[in-house]
């Protein structure tokens, strides 16, 4: 049975970095997963992978010796069990904002008697390299549970959320919460009001003694959250990263962009 890498490193106080994939696409997949990240998540909750993409994704993943994380469209007991059961290594739960919603998620994502996830499947085993006796006896030990903070109501509640037994880390989405508090006239947040939400995430997590993560926009500002004691790490995803070599490339053009704009 895999002993999941990114459970332990979280575990035991390290930082963690991996990426996000958006665009359903299995090579994309397979040459990410060598690219040297710790974890990979595939996004089914704002993209259109569906779920046998997604299948494939995690095997192709998995196969490459890297950890496949799902991003499910949301916390719902279906949605969960079926990343699990085609092949994930763990769960991100969007949107939790109460207790009783990470309380659900985690039951979830957990057989019996820790949860109440049903027993079925059978692609999860390989991913895991295990048999599937051996994946029913101790996929509560390494599968993932990641929850996401994403609206003020979580951050006003947070001691309370992120104190559920069985959570590995708690995420911050750090665009759904900025528009969470936007004023009444639809202003967003002052940088002071959004750093003030992002440390009191980070302020909670250390005193229920779970790491914190929070998606960033480049790699420089995944040092800075690392420096500053956030351990689960996203950096922008395949699409941005696509789109920010090629922007790259086409500013270098110089008087050959006006060219191009021709064609």
């Amino acid at each position: 049975m895999l002993i999941n890498p990114v459970k332990r490193a979280l575990q035991s106080g390290q930082a963690s970095v991996g990426t996000w994939l958006s665009l359903g696409s299995i090579t994309a997949a397979r040459f990410m997963a060598r690219a040297g990240f710790a974890w990979l998540t595939v996004d089914l909750e704002h993209s259109l992978v569906d779920w046998e993409t997604a299948t494939h994704m995690f095997a192709t993943i998995a196969d490459a010796g890297s950890i496949a994380l799902a991003r499910v469209p949301a916390n719902r007991h279906d949605h969960i069990k079926r990343v699990l059961d085609n092949g994930a290594h763990g769960v991100v739960v969007p949107m939790v904002n109460t207790r009783a919603e990470a309380e659900h998620a985690v039951a979830a994502c957990l057989y019996p008697p820790r949860g109440n996830r049903s027993v079925g499947g059978s692609v999860h085993a390989l991913n895991f390299q295990a048999s599937a006796n051996d994946y029913y006896a101790k996929a509560n030990d390494e599968i993932l549970i990641v929850l996401q903070c994403e609206h003020i109501r979580a951050v006003e509640d947070a001691d309370a959320i992120f104190s559920v037994p069985g959570i590995d880390a708690i995420f911050v989405g750090p665009n759904d919460l900025a528009a969470s508090m936007r004023s009444k006239d639809g202003r967003p947040p002052s940088v002071d009001a959004t750093k003030k939400a992002h440390d009191q995430i980070l302020a909670a997590c250390k005193r229920c003694k779970v790491p914190t993560g929070i998606h960033c926009f480049s790699a420089d500002e995944a040092n800075q959250r690392i420096a500053e004691g956030w351990q689960f790490i996203a950096i922008g995803s395949e699409l941005k990263m696509m789109l920010s070599g090629a922007a790259l490339e086409v500013d270098k053009l110089g008087g050959a962009k006006k060219e191009l704009a021709k064609y």
